[in-house]
């Protein structure tokens, strides 16, 4: 099933499993779920009784504001936990949605903690899923507030093209991300003509470029150095 083999590929990039781990994940009952663009998978307020990880397509965590407006807080791909923090809080304090069309794989909380009980390594293992997603939350913070435009959008298209290409999800230098310019000023916190006018300048930089739905890296090391990215805070294996 391949919702089996994105799960203990993505878990395995960042920490170690046995074959009993493995054996243990795969005795999980997966329900799939489709979704369509911007559906939400998960309310703020909600008190979910399952965790799901994304099997195709993306999905992103966001605050909905009273005034109607949504701060996106990351982006998720294949082999991501989104909501993983639900098996640990009774009531979840952002949603999460689909971006562009996408399909999940969800477990019930009870069958999770029966196999965390059994193998401690597997709860280790998505408890770190929720550690290294915090480190995400900290460095979107500091991008927001401490980076130039030029350098916040560098660093956030850095971070996803590092996670794609880790897991296998980029091909050569390009990327899908199926994210509008709206929903990229939502993540950066940046006006619609400020997010153009930051793009027009990274194109002008020769690091990269982004046009309908298609992250292009022309230069890797630019694009790092613009972003001052270091990938160390993802705690992921090295790229293949």
């Amino acid at each position: 099933m391949d919702a089996i083999r994105i799960v203990t590929n993505k878990l395995r990039e960042h920490s170690r499993l046995s074959s009993e781990d493995i054996a243990e994940i795969k005795s999980l009952n997966f329900s799939l779920r489709e979704l369509t663009d911007h559906e939400d998978l998960i309310r703020q307020g909600d008190e979910p009784d399952r965790s799901v990880v994304v099997i195709s397509g993306w999905m992103a965590r966001y605050h909905l504001l009273p005034s109607g407006a949504r701060q996106y807080l990351s982006f998720h791909m294949p082999g991501d936990w989104p909501d993983a923090q639900a098996l640990f809080l009774d009531r979840m304090d952002h949603a999460v949605c689909a971006v562009g069309p996408a399909s999940v794989a969800s477990i019930q909380h009870k069958d999770l903690i029966r196999s965390l009980t059994r193998r401690p390594a597997v709860g280790f293992a998505i408890w770190r899923e929720t550690l290294i997603d915090a480190a995400i939350f900290r460095e979107a913070i500091t991008n927001n507030s401490a980076r130039g435009k030029p350098a916040r959008m560098a660093h956030l298209f850095c971070e996803l093209f590092y996670r794609a290409r880790t897991l296998g999800h980029a091909r050569d230098d390009q990327l899908q991300l199926p994210v509008s310019l709206i929903q990229l000023g939502e993540a950066l916190g940046m006006a619609i003509a400020t997010v153009n006018r930051t793009l027009v300048e990274l194109r002008a930089s020769r690091a990269a470029d982004f046009r309908s739905g298609t992250l292009m890296v022309h230069n890797w090391g630019r694009l790092c150095a613009i972003g001052e990215f270091d990938p160390v805070y993802l705690h992921l294996k090295k790229q293949r």
